[in-house]
């Protein structure tokens, strides 16, 4: 019974491990941080959140003074209200986890920051997700012979390293089994 146990144990500690392995840590407002943005970025925030791609088990990290960082309902975000947020942090140095994909809407909790621009939507997307298809001004010409399936070694990377956990956890079942 006991081996049994363990292997569970085991099982998923290494499914904690493959989704942890291509985290990112994504730093809002780069150099300047979670600042109010001037009359003519007012949009700054929205446009680093767009050009970025963020995976569920990725974080992003505000760095601030005399200021606070919200996790807001849509509903607020869209008012700039800060009455009852989701998540609240004025430490200066604020990490956010991405742990379900969706909507995440952030604001400034000062007055008057938020209408000045310093709020952003984060779009989170599960880890299996196809990567987005690049803009384009018209549509790629349909192929004139229908594609031949991807060969094994075309994987995703997070298949190879659920692949690496997988073989891992079934050389340790022997010895976990047989008390080795």
């Amino acid at each position: 019974m006991a081996n049994i146990v363990s292997l569970v144990l085991l099982l998923a500690l290494l499914g904690a491990l493959c989704r942890r392995a291509g985290a990112a840590a994504f730093e809002v407002g780069g150099d300047d941080g979670w600042v109010v943005p001037s009359a003519k970025d007012g949009g700054i925030y929205g446009q680093w959140a767009s050009k970025n791609r963020f995976l569920v088990g990725d974080s992003v990290h505000f760095k601030y003074k005399k200021d606070s960082v919200m996790v807001v309902t849509e509903d607020d975000y869209n008012n700039c209200r800060s009455s009852h947020p989701i998540f609240f942090s004025n430490n200066g140095d604020t990490e956010v986890q991405l742990d379900r994909p969706g909507l995440f809407y952030f604001i400034s909790g000062v007055t008057g920051h938020c209408e000045r621009g310093q709020r952003m939507i984060i779009k989170v997307i599960g880890q299996d997700a196809p990567p987005p298809a690049p803009q384009a001004a018209s549509p790629p010409p349909a192929p004139s012979t229908p594609p031949s399936p991807p060969s094994p070694s075309a994987a995703s990377p997070g298949t190879s390293v659920l692949a690496g956990a997988i073989a891992v956890a079934a050389m340790a079942l022997p010895v976990i089994v047989h008390g080795v």
